[in-house]
């Protein structure tokens, strides 16, 4: 697996639409000072999911990252970026030999997520590139400094890296929910059993049990 094509439009400095074609191999992307370059990368961040527009060198809001127009062309009203990965070994857990994630921002601050242009939660591209190495948690992209803000970080945050590499960050963020939903359930006064039992025993859907979850909770 890896990335094979680059396709942006409106985002920062790609006005028009763009197209960069990677081999399997290294690519280098050079030019002078003021040329993009760090657009690049902050374009793939960005449909990794990165919700830090500090990270992605904005000043104000994620709105930032639309082009915001020069002397000879108007600003544009929506970014978008493209990722196509070359899936052929399968190594992300989807059927298609190749996989294009998309992120699409409004001017308004609306958010669009696609995988293979079926519209999907943020949730979906993470969970799909968590423990794949190329997930935004991971280390992926490294930008100047970043080497000695992680020797420098304490050992609690250095553990990320590890739990990255070693393919548990998935399983340990699922426990961590499930112990959330449960101490929330506890909190409105609801034994977290009767949900298996309304699932299991009647054999309902995950949208009812939602339901019955509101219900009860409106009762609270």
């Amino acid at each position: 697996m890896y990335l094979k094509r680059i396709v942006a439009q409106g985002f920062k400095s790609f006005a028009d639409n763009t197209v960069i074609d990677l081999e399997n191999n290294i690519t280098g992307v050079v030019g002078p000072n003021g040329s993009g370059k760090s657009n690049v990368v902050d374009a793939i961040r960005w449909v990794l999911g990165e919700q830090s527009v500090k990270s992605l060198r904005g000043d104000g809001n994620m709105t930032d990252v639309i082009f915001a127009g020069s002397k000879s062309r108007n600003a544009m009203g929506v970014a978008s970026v493209t990722l196509h990965f070359d899936n052929k070994d399968g190594y992300l857990p989807l059927s298609y030999e190749e996989i294009a994630i998309k992120r699409r921002l409004y001017k308004d601050g609306t958010n669009e997520f696609y995988i293979n242009n079926e519209k999907v939660r943020l949730k979906d591209i993470t969970d799909l590139l968590m423990d794949s190495g190329i997930g935004k948690e991971s280390f992926n992209i490294i930008g100047q400094g970043k080497i000695d803000e992680i020797l420098s970080n304490r050992p609690t945050d250095r553990r990320v890296i590890f739990e990255v590499a070693a393919g548990v960050l998935k399983y340990k963020k699922r426990i961590v929910g499930n112990v959330l939903n449960t101490v929330q359930l506890i909190d409105y006064g609801i034994d977290p059993f009767i949900i298996g039992n309304a699932e299991g025993c009647n054999g309902n859907s995950a949208a009812e049990v939602n339901i019955f979850l509101a219900v009860k909770i409106g009762e609270h």
